[in-house]
This record gives C-alpha cells, structure tokens and sequence, in this order.
C-alpha cells in the first residue's frame, strides 16, 4: 500500500542539523521512498493532507512497564522502597496475565494519542505487552523481566523460559523485537545476572535492566561487591554496545568512562527519578563523554503518565537549572533522544524521516495554541507541545490514528476494561 502526505512541514535533520521543510512524503508499504517531490508514477493508495500539520518522526519510549497503566494515580508520594516493595509488587502479585493486557492496553492508547509509535517494554506477563502492541499496531521492543537466583526455588528458571518461548512466538512479527532484562542486580542473584549476559549475546539482541537508579542501590552494592553497579554489571559481562540500562542516577567518573566506552545507550527517567525522591542523573558528564541518551517515561506507576512530553519537556530544563547553564541541554537533543538516539540504541531504522527508513511517522496539528506561532517548531517539541497535539500516527506504513481518532482500537472497552482490572487489585 502506497501513502502520500502531502505539504506538511517536514522536520529533517542535515548534516547534524535539524531544519524544517515544507515538502511530501511518499510512503511505499512500510518504508519512506521519497521525502520532497513526489515522481509522477507513484501512485498513492491514500493521501494525507499534511496542510497546518507538522511531520515528525514517531517518537519512541525507551523505558516502560506497559501493564502498570492500570497503576495510575494509585500508589503516589512513597519513598522507593515502600512504593515498589509494599504497594506496587503486592498488587503484581495479585494481577492475571488478562489485568495484564488491560493495563498495557491503557498504556500504549495514551502512547499513540500522544505520538508515540514505538517502546521499548519490560514485562512480568508472557504475551501481554506484545499482543497489546500487535492489536495496536504500535512497534515494540519487548523484554520479559527476569529475577530471583539460578539454582533456588525463586522462579529463575520459569521466567528464562517464559522470556525464550516469547521469543520464539513472535519471532517473525516485524514489528515486536526483544531483548533480555535481568530486572536489577537487587532483584537477580549473580548467577541469573550471568546467563543473562551469555543468553543475549548467543541470541545476538540487547540487554534491558535497570541500572544505578538509587543511593541505596549503590551503596548496597558497594558494601557487597566492593564495587559500584555500574562496576559489578561490566565484572558480570551485562555491559555492551546492545545494552540499554534505565535510570544511571547514581555515578561516579569512572562508571561513566566505562558506559561511555563499553557504547552503553542510557534511558533517563527523569520524572519517575524525580518523582520517586532518586536525584538526577549526571546529563551533562554522560554526554561530554559520548554516552548515547535515549529518554523513557518509567510506568504510570512512578510518572503518573506514559506520554513522553512531560519528560521532554523536563529533560530540556532540569539540566539548565542545576547547572545554573542554559546551554546544557538544548531543544534539539532533547528531539534527538526520544528519536535517532533512541533508534540507534534499539538497531531499529526508523528515528528520522528519510528515504529508505522505515515509515514511522507523527503529524501534529498546527492549529492548536503550543505551536503558534511558528516561530520555531523544533523548539514548540521541546518546550511547550504536551501531546495532545498529534493528529494521525503512522507506524511500519499503517494507520494508526488520523484526525485525532484512533483506528485500531476500541478507546472505550480498553478504558472498562482497566477500571474492571484495579476494581479488584
């Protein structure tokens, strides 16, 4: 199937540079075939009319926990400890693998009413993410969390398998990758940490963990190992140039040295690490030092919301004003994480709209007060756009959503459906 959107206002990145074009796109099954004019033989089978709208690359979350969209507004203002350790995983504990898909449904219809096209999931319930993102039709990067301790009675050994059977179900679903998520090192015993670094790399994908995300973490390390986390996962062979690791709050120097040379990508939460009481993480040192930075909203559980906007827009400022240095963190790397570093650290070919990418696409609309007037649109992304702005969402060539009306989903049985789940949680 062949789509044209017609005179939109393109966002493109040239040499390093991102600009906006008034131009078409031809989109050609899944992929972008041509970006400006359009040959006279390319016949469209729909054509958008991309007038007052803005083409942007969809965006992609490279951390969530789909299925705690039902976890919403529940378990709010708690230090980590008892918000993880006394309200959330008691209600895990009590969730079907149906509660599951509802609340990863919840999630992903909010993700794609605010643009997003892709995210990257860890997950406790085998098939829930994945199949919410195939009814959706939203891509994915899925990864079924793993804890406990090779070798004892703590489940170690049914979530590997669980995580090796997903893989093999949806192997030949072109929207669904994996990688394999050791959840944290105080959730993973040093063995299951191990043969989760040997199992990624024998299937040649990435790892997915969280990664130096409190003080305690750090400490609690340091008191066991002598080392800091960041030390421990690179001792345990966990860090590579596939692995993405969430939070990486608490740093010293020499963890940054070796994420930087070990081609770490970091996904940085920074309204859940706010919000959670966890600090900052070092931005300014990790990009000095090269380290790919990808952004993530965390779950409804710890943000409240999973649309990537407010930690855009809190990415953009809360570097500024730590470091007293409005130059730390610009509109343009701010874009650049939630699209080509994201895309980068996932091996996906999407992240930009060029010919030969995959064509994943978001226009928002032009006619809403955010983005007027058009003084700077790559600034409107970052600075005032909440979301609410998208208008159609194109993923791998498909419809998802067009005039603000979601096509692939029934909105109101998805929202029975996740006041059914917590009803009985």
């Amino acid at each position: 199937m062949n789509t044209i959107i017609r005179s939109a206002e393109v966002l493109l990145k040239e040499n390093g540079v991102y600009t906006v074009k008034k131009c078409d796109i031809g989109i050609e099954n899944d992929t972008i075939r041509h970006v400006g004019n359009i040959p006279e033989g390319f016949a469209a089978d729909i054509v958008i009319n991309g007038k007052n709208k803005f083409a942007v690359p969809s965006l992609i979350n490279c951390h969530t926990h789909a299925y705690m969209g039902v976890f919403r507004n529940l378990a709010d203002d708690l230090p980590f400890d008892k918000w993880l350790f006394e309200s959330i995983m008691p209600r895990e504990d009590r969730m079907t693998c149906e509660g599951a898909k509802a609340g990863a449904m919840l999630s992903l219809l909010e993700m794609i009413k605010s643009g997003t096209g892709c995210f990257v999931d860890m997950h406790m319930f085998p098939k829930a993410s994945a199949e919410a993102a195939l009814e959706l039709g939203m891509r994915a990067v899925i990864s079924r969390g793993l804890a406990g301790e090779i070798g004892t009675d703590g489940g170690a050994e049914r979530r590997f398998k669980e995580a090796l059977d997903e893989i093999e179900e949806y192997k030949n679903e072109p929207n669904l990758t994996f990688m394999i998520a050791p959840h944290a090192i105080y959730t993973c015993g040093e063995k299951t940490l191990r043969q989760s670094a040997e199992l990624a790399q024998k299937l040649g994908i990435g790892i997915n963990l969280h990664l130096s995300e409190t003080q305690h973490e750090f400490n609690t390390c340091m008191a066991e190992h002598g080392m800091t986390p960041v030390e421990y996962c690179a001792n345990l062979g966990l860090l590579t140039d596939k692995t993405l690791a969430a939070h990486l709050v608490k740093l010293t120097d020499s963890d940054i040295e070796i994420l930087a040379e070990r081609g770490v990508s970091m996904a940085s939460c920074p309204i859940s690490n706010m919000k959670l009481g966890n600090g900052f993480a070092p931005i300014e040192k990790l990009q000095k030092a090269g380290v790919n930075i990808t952004l993530g909203t965390d779950s409804c559980a710890s943000n409240n919301t999973v649309n990537l906007f407010p930690d855009m827009r809190a990415y953009a400022l809360i570097h500024k004003g730590k470091l007293s240095d409005a130059l730390s963190v610009s509109a343009a790397d701010t874009v650049d994480a939630v699209t080509v570093n994201a895309a980068r650290a996932l091996g996906l070919d999407t992240g930009s709209i060029e010919e030969g990418r995959l064509a994943d696409i978001t226009l928002y609309s032009l006619s809403e007060p955010t983005f007027c007037p058009k003084n700077n649109l790559l600034s409107a992304l970052a600075y005032s756009a909440s979301g609410y702005e998208a208008d159609t969402l194109i993923v791998g060539g498909k419809l998802i959503m067009q005039n603000k009306e979601v096509l692939t989903a029934d909105v109101e049985k998805i929202y029975y459906d996740a006041q059914k789940v917590i009803d009985i949680l």
